[in-house]
């Protein structure tokens, strides 16, 4: 592959014709073209959460043509509970094509590189089964509550560093809702607002302070995103212990605030107990052999 891809050449690709290859080459340039200011962000920011974003990651064309074979609702499975409302999907053989491709495009070696290069991480690996990532929608009233995301893989291996989260819904504004929040300072203090606009990529560390939610889907409309995280063999902070997914309520939700704590508590005993869980997370990429 050419170095720098012609934008005209982009825009007649057929749908088939956009590989992991082909769209990782098209991040990766982007990423370049946008790498000092991305450095400035996440230096800001990484001492709490790390964190930054990249607008208009692909061009229009493509980053509409992912969103145009996102699935219906009905075709993922629904993740309803005090926790959390979405839908997700990750045996990915079932979608069409276009949307494992830009998955694996994200796992790809040099921009791998490229962002370890820019949040200074010497060690640092894709999740080829996509441990709960995948792809997610959100519509009117859903949401998801405050959380740390597990500390580690499937296997508890690696430490789980970053989250890359990748906005494909056209004309989403930022009074729609559904927008990535951090809490840098805790739960008690103001959380910040990362909006979730098409073709936006954000990329934010995950460790045990690394408080995130999103707020609630406001309009008739759904919020998708394409995501994937990035493990290590050491944790982002030295201090970091293992943890499972812990859920804690909004500021105003004192009582699921409360039920939320418990049901941390116990799932982690049981973690304590059984190493990798009793029953098998099922948000893994199972592909055929």
């Amino acid at each position: 592959m050419q170095k720098i891809l012609d934008s005209k050449k982009v825009m007649v690709m057929t749908i088939n014709s956009l590989t992991r290859e082909v769209i990782a080459e098209l991040i990766f340039q982007r990423i370049v073209e946008k790498k000092k200011d991305i450095k400035e962000q996440y230096d800001k920011s990484k001492c709490k959460i790390g964190c930054f974003f990249v607008d208009d990651l692909l061009p229009v064309e493509i980053t509409r043509e992912i969103s145009n074979y996102f699935p219906k609702h009905p075709d993922m499975t629904l993740r309803k509970n005090l926790r959390e409302n979405k839908y997700v999907g990750v045996q990915m053989n079932r979608y069409h094509s276009i949307l494992e491709e830009t998955i694996y495009a994200f796992q790809n070696k040099k921009v791998v590189n490229l962002i370890k290069d820019i949040c200074n991480i010497d060690d640092l690996h894709p999740d080829e089964q996509l441990y709960a990532g995948g792809i997610s929608s959100m519509k009117k009233g859903q949401f998801l509550n405050p959380h740390l995301d597990n500390s580690h893989d499937k296997d508890r291996d690696k430490w789980r560093v970053l989250n890359l989260l990748f906005y494909v819904s056209p004309n989403w504004k930022k009074n729609n809702g559904g927008h990535l929040e951090i809490w840098p300072d805790g739960l008690k203090e103001k959380q910040t607002v990362l909006h979730s606009l098409f073709n936006r990529l954000i990329v934010m560390t995950t460790h045990h302070t690394s408080w995130h939610s999103v707020s609630p889907i406001l309009v008739d409309a759904s919020r998708n995103c394409i995501s994937n995280y990035y493990f290590s063999n050491n944790p982002f902070f030295a201090s970091d212990t293992f943890h499972v997914t812990t859920f804690r309520g909004r500021p105003e939700q004192k009582l699921r605030n409360q039920i939320l704590k418990l049901d941390s508590y116990l799932r982690m005993g049981i973690r304590k107990i059984f190493k990798k869980g009793i029953a098998k997370n099922p948000q893994v990429y199972k592909k055929e052999k």
